[in-house]
């Protein structure tokens, strides 16, 4: 029997995190239990190949949702990382904070001392950032994040016709004005994907006092309402790791809520039906999946400069032994290397619209491939209403849990779409895109009205893969509330929850950023250090916001 002061579950984007931290003054031992293997290799560390484990079982829980039934019945893939490092090992690198707002709006739903001013310190503590805004990033911590080259035109041109178009220009969407059009930062260094397997784990494990666990966990362990250990199998036997002190659940948004059900806490009548004693009665285990949709706005492009000559297969090669020798070239990087961050309309006060640019016509997975030099820009909705839930489908642990987003459920995410790819034409048009623009691929100029725009979401809208919220942080007299501010399972001691999955609400953007923060943020909660002190910086907010949507 193994036994440490905390046990970590998932050695994912905040559980590398939570080990690196709870570890760091060397009085506190860690052990980590991760069923997925290793990242070694070009597959998950050179940045261009960032399509390949995303849909490579050896490194991805393989889950899908249910039909959607606002889709027509289609049933999305949604990825889980499911090896050293979690889904920062398979994501497509992009780095985004979230707004202000939406932390502020966590504190006041009751997530108390979450807020922006609360959350900043941490943001700024985990980070390393090149070129960032002076004041509110930070340039010493182990999380590296870059900005891309834009050495292709046509990432200054998708700026400049933001510009163009009368939106605003930032300089750093992750410092104090995230509104705008500008760079886009990756979590790349030294040309490699710099995961939090990278920056967090690989460091602590050189510790005496953390070891990493290869296994499968079943359940938590909990006698007399406290966790005491985690039911873990590997090498075809079972056996229980220890913990003195706290189990951390750090598993997923998908994996977090399931394991809690099988431990006993969750909705009382859906665990009974399943056998489970009843631990704690949380109805809220589950609720509250949310998720950003994405759809790919592509164009035909006159001149041969975009990724299109780079996707045959002698190209290819040329840029796998390039990166393998020097990590330089088109493998060093995601090419998602220009962003913006909109506002739908007048009266929304801050972004609630994102785009990822990307020179190519692609599929995010790298399936269909564009026939032509393309171009295209991702856009999508940030603050959805619809919701989800994640269930178990059987109380045998291997088997994958029932997930249904409830996708596109609020007629306003119909309405918001549409919006987006009007918005999106509107952006193409502009001058400066006039000596590449040649004709629309995706969705077609044929496709104008709103039903014909409806009938295009619905069939090809595709998950952005940022799945948050179903073991909500909130209130402790909030029955739908899964853990507290402190990040407590409500009704069991000695449990905590830290990952995505206790999001009140969805940030803008993507979710990698803000899930280390959640890591980050826990550990001095766990170890009950003083907080960092909240920062007093003010974000900007567009002064026209009430009158204009630029």
């Amino acid at each position: 029997m193994r036994e440490a002061d905390y046990i970590i579950v998932g050695a994912g984007s905040a559980g590398c995190a939570l080990a690196y931290r709870l570890s760091e003054s060397g009085e506190h031992s860690v052990i980590v239990i991760e069923y997925g293997g290793s990242d070694f290799g070009p597959l998950i560390q050179m940045p261009a190949a960032l399509s390949f484990p995303m849909n490579m079982r050896r490194y991805d829980w393989g889950f899908r949702t249910e039909p959607e039934p606002h889709l027509g019945g289609r049933v999305l893939a949604t990825p889980r990382g499911k090896v050293i490092g979690g889904s920062s090992s398979i994501n497509g690198m992009v780095y985004v904070r979230g707004h202000a707002r939406d932390f502020d709006h966590w504190a006041e739903i009751g997530a108390e001392g979450w807020s922006f001013a609360d959350v900043l310190p941490y943001f700024k503590r985990m980070e390393n950032v090149k070129g960032g805004e002076d004041g509110w990033r930070g340039t010493d911590g182990p999380l590296h994040v870059q900005r891309g080259t834009r050495l292709n035109p046509l990432y200054r041109t998708f700026i400049e016709a933001g510009r163009e178009a009368g939106f605003e220009i930032t300089g750093d969407y992750n410092g104090s004005k995230q509104e705008g059009f500008g760079p886009m930062e990756q979590t790349i260094h030294m040309g490699r994907r710099w995961s939090a397997a990278n920056a967090y784990l690989k460091p602590a494990l050189k510790r005496k006092n953390v070891s990493l666990v290869r296994g499968f966990a079943r359940r938590v362990r909990i006698e007399n309402q406290r966790a005491d250990g985690v039911e873990v199998e590997a090498h075809n036997s079972i056996q229980v790791i220890k913990a003195r002190r706290e189990v951390i659940i750090s598993a997923s948004s998908i994996n977090s809520p399931k394991l809690l059900m099988l431990s006993g806490i969750g909705p009382a009548e859906e665990l009974r039906r399943f056998g489970i004693e009843v631990v704690a009665d949380r109805p809220g285990v589950g609720q509250n999946l949310q998720d950003h949709l994405e759809l790919y706005i592509q164009q035909a492009c006159r001149k041969p400069i975009t990724l299109h000559s780079s996707l045959n297969l002698f190209s290819k090669a040329l840029i796998g032994i390039e990166w393998l020798l020097f990590k330089s070239g088109l493998g060093s990087t995601n090419h998602f290397e220009a962003a913006a961050f909109v506002r739908s309309g007048a009266g929304v006060d801050y972004p609630d619209i994102q785009y990822h640019f990307l020179p190519a016509a692609i599929r995010y997975d790298g399936r269909a491939v564009a026939k032509v030099h393309g171009f295209q820009a991702h856009v999508g909705p940030m603050r959805s209403k619809s919701r989800g839930v994640v269930r178990l489908a059987s109380p045998d642990p291997k088997e994958p849990p029932r997930i249904r987003f409830n996708y596109m459920s609020h007629e306003e995410d119909w309405a918001d779409f549409r919006r987006c790819i009007r918005l999106t034409r509107e952006i193409f048009a502009q001058p400066v895109f006039a000596p590449y623009c040649d004709h629309e691929i995706s969705p077609g100029n044929h496709i104008q009205s709103d039903e014909a725009l409806d009938d295009f979401v619905r069939e090809h809208v595709e998950t952005a893969y940022h799945p948050c919220g179903t073991c909500r942080m909130g209130a402790r007299d909030d029955p739908m509330s899964v853990v507290d501010p402190n990040l407590n399972v409500i009704g069991v001691e000695g449990l905590r929850v830290a990952d995505s999955s206790i999001f009140p609400r969805i940030t803008n953007g993507n979710l990698n950023a803000p899930t280390i923060m959640v890591g980050e943020k826990a550990a001095d909660h766990i170890l009950d250090k003083p907080l960092l002190p909240p920062s007093n910086l003010q974000p900007w907010i567009n002064p026209r916001w009430q009158d204009s949507d630029r």
